[in-house]
C-alpha cells in the first residue's frame, strides 16, 4: 500500500483521531484542546469538553501508549460553586496547560464567567486530587503557561492577554501574584501568523539551554481563518527574547476531521510530550475531536532554518 506523503514537520498517527465525541463515556457537544504529561509510566490528557448545557469542564483520559486513551466520566476540574470562583467560572473551564514545577504538577486554564476570561491555577500530585490555587492574571487573559523551572530565581509566564493575538512575559515570587509583563512575540504580516498568536505548550528546556515553544498562529482569508501551528526557540536565561522562529507552520489543518467541523480549519495545541528528542504533539482538531502528532526537535530545528533561508 502506498503511504500518504507527510507535508508538515509534524507527521500525524494513521490511527488519528485519537479520541472522537463517541469515545465519550456521556453525551456531549464538543471536544478540544488537550494538556498533556507522563506521569507514573501512563500518558494523562486533560481534555476540554463542553457539556449539552454548553459548560466546558475538564476531563483526564489516561493511556499506556500515548494512543489509545480512555476517557473519565467525571470532570477533574469543574467550574467552582465556592466563593471567589464561581463568579468568573461560571461559563465553564477551558485550554488547559500542565506544568511539573519543583515537583508539583501546576495546571493554568481560562475560566470563563460574565466579566470575560481571567487565568487560573490549580496543582496536584498525583493526579487523583486537585487543589485550585486562584487566579493568575490581568483580566481578559487567556492560553497562560509556566515554565518548568525559575529564570534568575522567578518564575515565570507566558501568556495572550486580552484580544491583541500577542505573546507575553511576566514573573512572580509566589505563582499568584505577577509582574515585569513585557511583550515578547507578535503576529507577523505576510506571514502564516499574520493575524493573531498565543502560547500553546509550556516551553521545554533543549540541550543547548534554550527553550523550545510551540505556539499558534492565526491567519485570516476570504474564507475565515486559518489557525496553525509554529516553533519558536527562547534565550536559555533571558526567556523574553526570541532567538529563533520558523516562518512555515510546523502543522497544518489539511485532514477532512481538522478542516470541517465545528470550528473549521483548525489545529490548536494545548499539550505536548517530550521524550528525549521524540516530541508527541497533542492537538484539537475541528470536528470536535483530538488528534496526535510526532516530530523530533532536531526537525523542528531544520525546518527553522530552512523557513529562514526562503524568505
Amino acid at each position: 500500500m502506498k503511504r500518504k506523503k507527510q507535508w508538515d514537520v509534524v507527521h500525524r498517527w494513521e490511527g488519528n483521531p485519537i479520541i472522537g465525541l463517541d469515545d465519550i463515556p456521556f453525551r456531549c457537544s464538543d471536544i478540544c484542546n488537550a494538556a498533556a504529561v507522563k506521569f507514573n509510566n501512563e500518558y494523562i490528557l486533560l481534555l476540554t469538553i463542553e457539556n449539552m448545557n454548553g459548560r466546558k469542564n475538564l476531563y483526564m483520559a489516561k493511556s499506556r501508549d500515548g494512543y489509545r486513551f480512555k476517557v473519565d466520566a467525571t470532570p477533574f476540574i469543574a467550574c467552582s460553586d465556592e466563593a471567589g470562583f464561581h463568579e468568573y467560572e461560571k461559563y465553564g473551564v477551558l485550554d488547559p496547560k500542565i506544568t511539573c514545577l519543583e515537583g508539583i504538577y501546576y495546571i493554568t486554564y481560562t475560566a470563563a464567567g460574565s466579566h470575560g476570561f481571567r487565568l487560573a491555577l490549580a496543582e496536584t500530585n498525583d493526579f487523583k486530587s486537585v487543589k485550585k490555587r486562584g487566579f493568575i492574571s490581568e483580566p481578559d487573559s487567556k492560553g497562560g503557561l509556566l515554565f518548568p523551572e525559575k529564570i534568575n530565581g522567578k518564575y515565570v509566564k507566558l501568556e495572550m492577554p486580552g484580544n491583541g493575538g500577542r505573546i507575553w512575559i511576566s514573573y512572580s515570587d509566589d505563582l499568584i501574584h505577577w509582574g515585569g509583563y513585557d511583550a515578547i512575540m507578535s503576529p507577523r504580516a505576510g506571514f502564516w501568523d499574520f493575524h493573531k498568536i498565543g502560547p500553546a505548550v509550556p516551553p521545554f528546556r533543549l540541550k543547548d539551554g534554550k527553550w523550545l515553544l510551540i505556539y499558534y498562529g492565526q491567519k485570516n482569508t476570504s474564507a475565515g481563518s486559518l489557525s496553525r501551528i509554529g516553533a519558536a526557540f527562547l534565550d536559555a536565561d533571558d526567556p523574553a527574547k526570541v532567538t529563533d522562529r520558523t516562518n512555515i507552520p510546523i502543522i497544518s489543518p489539511r485532514e477532512m476531521y481538522e478542516r470541517v467541523g465545528d470550528a473549521p480549519n483548525v489545529v490548536f495545541s494545548c499539550g505536548a510530550i517530550l521524550e528525549g528528542d521524540n516530541l508527541l504533539l497533542y492537538y484539537g482538531a475541528a470536528r470536535s475531536c483530538i488528534g496526535v502528532g510526532t516530530t523530533t526537535v532536531n526537525e523542528i530545528i531544520d525546518s527553522c532554518i530552512a523557513s529562514e533561508k526562503e524568505f
